[in-house]
């Protein structure tokens, strides 16, 4: 039971556990069969409805922020400020969009013979999959990184561990390094439980519904689908079902915009760092590596592929999603937790670039609670000697000053250059390359999954030393 012993039996391990053989979809050095998998793995979008009706997820209203989007319009040049819309999840059984990844996956297990499911989740996924092993009857497990070194937890993870336990799970709480891996995997094996990772098909698959169903309701209230959906990105998996459910539902023209806060300079395993951010979710320290690798996950291919369907990404800090959530509580009487609220903060200002007949949808709202609430997350933060002050969030440094806006006219955006994001997926692909070269359809898969061009990726492989094989024109 050794470390060393434990990470070497993982991919059996996981197997076991999830019941899926992912080396029946490999092709090649790089590739493999994503939408096959996807298909064989997951459920139909009339069945994931069905299973998830039965626990009560889904089927959350669409609200329109008529104050926001008027304070918008007052900002924004004349003829600009879109309508601004949020798909309520707080109404969710747990109190998140994650209640349809939970869903799925806990349907699965239960209709497979699973005794119980583990998750590896310091955020609301581990009190979705809590939730929804309750209402099956389940037996469930919560690991969460929570402290450093000091043995302090930052007050949102305390907040999903209570919730966790609220909803009769074991919760196992570890300090942030290796050893949550390790000691998931160990749980896995002794238990013989369902890994109801936030990354398998199951998962992803439970958050298209999302997307399919906000399609439905800006058509209905519309006559036509939302002109962008603004999406907060860690994982990737929000980004990635949301984007595939709006594709089921026709909205091909749809803009699916990412947003993170953004945590530059912070690594998320660093002892030192762990307790100097004021968001768990929703970062760059998520959001950028995932993107750029996503198979670095608890299952040897994620199903989250944010680079698929990313049409634009964007950074807010975190004094801007502070701001927005009180903005949120004061103008439109809606207390929400952190998680939305930087989708939020980002769609206040991509509405004032876009005319002001055209609709944007925040697609997730997520319940607020005593360790996500501002006060909370601003005391903590003075706490560990971050500066909290007012004024031009453009100040802001990550892990030493959160800068609060005086005027919402001070919330602005950073793009991410989603082309250097590409090249750093391509950079991290050939790495795994032991020879210089990669077939044809390794090549077809990266362009694909990078969502580059197969000419574009040929060059920049060559640009790096790698060869593609085969005649094929990109």
């Amino acid at each position: 039971m050794g470390y060393q012993a434990v990470m070497a039996r993982k991919q059996d391990i996981v197997k076991r556990a999830v019941g899926i053989d992912y080396e029946e979809f490999s092709s090649g050095v790089l590739g493999f069969d994503y939408e096959g998998m996807m298909r064989q793995a997951a459920y139909s979008t009339e069945e994931m409805v069905k299973i998830q009706r039965e626990t009560g997820v889904g089927n959350t209203p669409l609200l329109e922020m008529r104050n926001l989007t008027a304070l918008a319009r007052k900002l924004a040049p004349r003829g600009k400020g879109a309508r601004i819309f949020i798909k309520d999840e707080a109404a969710n059984p747990s109190g998140s969009f994650k209640a349809r990844r939970a869903s799925i996956s806990i349907y699965h297990a239960q209709k497979n013979g699973y005794r119980g499911v583990i998750a590896a989740t310091s955020g609301n996924y581990g009190a979705a999959v809590a939730s929804q092993a309750a209402i099956r009857g389940l037996n469930c497990i919560i690991v969460q990184e929570v402290f450093d070194s000091r043995g302090v937890g930052q007050p949102e993870i305390l907040e999903k561990g209570r919730a966790c336990e609220a909803y009769g799970a074991e919760v196992v709480q570890l300090t942030v390094g290796p050893e949550l891996f390790y000691y998931f995997l160990v749980l896995l094996e002794e238990t013989g439980y369902f890994n109801a990772s936030l990354y398998t098909p199951f998962g992803i698959a439970g958050v298209e519904t999302l997307g399919w169903e906000l399609a439905g309701q800006v058509r209905e209230l519309a006559g036509r689908g939302p002109d962008a959906v603004v999406v907060t990105h860690a994982g990737g998996g929000n980004v990635t079902g949301t984007a595939r459910g709006l594709e089921k539902a026709g909205c091909k023209e749809t803009k699916v915009i990412g947003a993170s806060v953004d945590l530059k300079g912070l690594h998320m395993a660093s002892d030192h760092d762990f307790n100097r951010k004021s968001f768990t979710t929703g970062h760059t320290g998520f959001g950028l590596p995932f993107a750029t690798w996503p198979d670095r996950a608890d299952v040897p291919r994620n199903a989250a592929r944010p680079l698929r369907y990313l049409d634009r990404y964007v950074t807010v800090t975190q004094g801007e999603v502070f701001y927005m959530t009180e903005a949120l509580a004061v103008l439109e009487g809606l207390e929400r937790g952190p998680a939305g609220n930087t989708s939020l903060a980002a769609a206040f200002a991509l509405a004032q670039e876009m005319d002001n007949d055209q609709i944007l949808v925040v697609q997730e709202t997520e319940y607020t609670g005593a360790g996500k609430h501002p006060n909370a997350q601003l005391t903590f933060a003075r706490n560990n000697g971050i500066e909290i002050t007012r004024g031009d969030p453009a100040d802001n440094i990550p892990g030493q000053r959160i800068v609060i806006p005086k005027h919402p006219g001070q919330i602005k955006l950073k793009d991410v250059d989603l082309t250097r994001a590409r090249r750093s997926y391509l950079k991290n692909a050939a790495a795994l390359v032991p020879d210089g070269r990669v077939s044809q359809a390794d090549c077809e898969f990266l362009a694909e999954d990078c969502g580059g061009s197969m000419d574009w990726v040929k060059r920049e492989l060559a640009a790096i030393g790698i060869t593609t094989g085969g005649t094929k024109d990109g």
